[in-house]
């Protein structure tokens, strides 16, 4: 069922210096979102600034080569944010994805709300725009700009078109629907251009990020008789192939495309402590709920969460989750 856009419409309407955030190590579809709205707001007069809470991956620095309109916060930086009308959280909606921006936004009392597509949720505070059914979040930000009744620019466009194709692994994903390329054909006609944006995200990667995907494709196990495929990053290998933590986006991929596999899994070594969990599975398994066993969660078949402990712990953990998972 289509979501009622109406009570947030009224809040953007009555409100200037909005602050769009999306969760951190930010993705295609948590910039695109973002990054569509502001360019609507302006154009209809409205002051919004575009907010991240962690370094942009470098993957994404030619959405903002001149560092203009992607904010970083950080507790030092905090003060910069505080005089704000609004905050509209995009492509998350827990606590745990906000990073240190979380208990700052806690001390806010403005007006809030969430835009997002993921099935794990906690109560932010303020209006809850979730729709589970969309294939990204850039389909809602497309929706939220219809219903401002606001100029759908060439940039904007092309903002929600990397947003929906990178969601859906470039229309390769079970959430690819008729809809999904209704959708896409939009976008195109409004000026997107595929590409040069998938030459920009599948064809620029540095050397570095290279090496570190051949780290972890020489790391690659099996368990669960080949069930369940997963490779691991510690931190010392940044400094040993030159690549950033931004680099891991994608490697999800190469566990999840062996023959056989139901569950794929990648454990990343946090710099600070902790481990990071990407989980994406078939269909046997809703990954989801695996995650929310280790502070995270997400969407059926993709999923993430970050543990306190360490990596080699957290592994055999969630191994064991997900082994339990498919044996149900």
């Amino acid at each position: 069922m289509p979501l009622d856009w109406s009570p947030l419409v009224s809040l953007l309407r009555s409100t200037d210096d909005i602050l769009l955030m999306t969760h951190i190590r930010p993705d295609a579809d948590g910039l695109g979102s973002q990054l569509a709205l502001h360019d609507a707001l302006t154009a209809i007069g409205k002051r919004s600034r575009v907010v991240i809470a962690s370094k942009l991956p470098p993957r994404y620095q030619f959405l903002d080569p001149d560092h203009s309109t992607i904010e970083q916060f950080t507790e030092a930086t905090a003060d910069k944010f505080r005089n704000v009308g609004a905050v509209v959280v995009m492509d998350t909606g827990t606590w745990g994805q906000l990073g240190d921006f979380g208990p700052f936004m806690k001390t806010l009392t403005v007006p809030k709300a969430v835009v997002d597509h993921h099935r794990t949720q906690d109560d932010l505070g303020g209006l809850q725009l979730v729709d589970v059914s969309a294939e990204a979040t850039g389909r809602l930000s497309y929706e939220i700009i219809r219903a401002l009744h606001a100029p759908l620019s060439k940039a904007a466009a092309h903002h929600l078109f990397m947003a929906l194709a990178l969601d859906t692994g470039w229309f390769r994903h079970p959430n690819t629907t008729a809809a999904t390329f209704a959708l896409a054909h939009e976008l195109v006609k409004a000026g997107a251009n595929p590409p040069p944006l998938y030459e920009q995200l599948f064809e620029c990667a540095p050397v570095a990020r290279l090496r570190l995907l051949g780290v972890a494709l020489e790391r690659l196990q099996t368990r669960a008789a080949g069930q369940i495929c997963f490779t691991e990053i510690v931190v010392s290998d940044y400094a040993e192939t030159g690549a950033v933590p931004g680099d891991t986006e994608d490697l999800i991929n190469y566990p999840r495309s062996v023959d056989g596999v139901e569950v794929a899994l990648v454990f990343i070594e946090q710099p600070e402590g902790g481990t990071k969990v990407s989980f994406r599975a078939r269909s046997r398994v809703d990954v989801s709920k695996v995650a929310e066993q280790f502070n995270g969660g997400g969407h059926k078949l993709a999923s993430g969460a970050r543990d306190p402990r360490d990596l080699p712990t957290v592994r055999e953990a969630v191994i064991a989750a997900v082994e339990e998972a498919l044996a149900r």
